[in-house]
Order: C-alpha cells, then sequence, then structure tokens
C-alpha cells in the first residue's frame, strides 16, 4: 500500500467522527468524517451503512503505529476553474487608478448619508 493508491474496502464501524474499513491484508483504515464528501457531513450514518464496499484513495500512512488514512473527497472530480478572460472584474486590470475614485467621490457619499439618516 502508498500513498496516493485507491483501495476497496468493507465498512466495518461507523463512528461520529468517521468510518472505519477493513482493508485487504487484515488492515483496517479510517475515513475521517472531514474526507467523506465536499461540503458539511451532517449525519454520517446516511452516507455509509455497515458491510457496504467502498473504494477510497490513501492520503496518508503513519510508519510508527500503521495507521492508514481514507479519503472520499480526494476522488471526487473538481470543477474547472473560470478562466479570468470570461469572467467579470470591477476594475480593469490595466489601469492602477486603486481607490482614487472612490476617494474622490467620498465628501459626495458621506453628505448623502447624512442627508438620508438625519430625516430618518
Amino acid at each position: 500500500m502508498k500513498i496516493g493508491e485507491k483501495i476497496t474496502g468493507v465498512v466495518k464501524g461507523i463512528q461520529p467522527y468517521g468510518v472505519f474499513l477493513l482493508l485487504p491484508n487484515k488492515r483496517q483504515g479510517l475515513i475521517h468524517i472531514s474526507e467523506c464528501q465536499s461540503g458539511y457531513v451532517g449525519n454520517i450514518n446516511q452516507l455509509f451503512t455497515v458491510g457496504q464496499t467502498v473504494q477510497a484513495m490513501i492520503i496518508d500512512i503513519d510508519e510508527y503505529s500503521g495507521q492508514i488514512s481514507l479519503s472520499l473527497r480526494a476522488m471526487e472530480e473538481r470543477p474547472t476553474p473560470r478562466k479570468y478572460g470570461s469572467k467579470h472584474t470591477w476594475t480593469q486590470r490595466k489601469t492602477r487608478l486603486g481607490f482614487a475614485p472612490l476617494a474622490s467621490e467620498m465628501n459626495g457619499f458621506v453628505c448623502e448619508a447624512l442627508k438620508k439618516y438625519k430625516n430618518a
């Protein structure tokens, strides 16, 4: 077994913090709750059942204790990142104006806000 390898195991125990898998060669591995899926896991018992066969990726092997850490999240397909050309930006990348346009209008913003909230 090595880190990055995909391995199949059988769920032998479910705890609030993760799932224990029985792996080949009678080894045991843990899928921590944070590695079960991307995002929040409200109830781990809704994702797994004892006896279920699961394929996971080895993400760590402790050399002293021999404990194996597994992940399902590492096997998820990641979305393709967007390119900057198609993403709308609120500033122009070529000009280096910074906050100067806002600073020049700041007094007007403050006066407008004071008028609005004085009458409220």
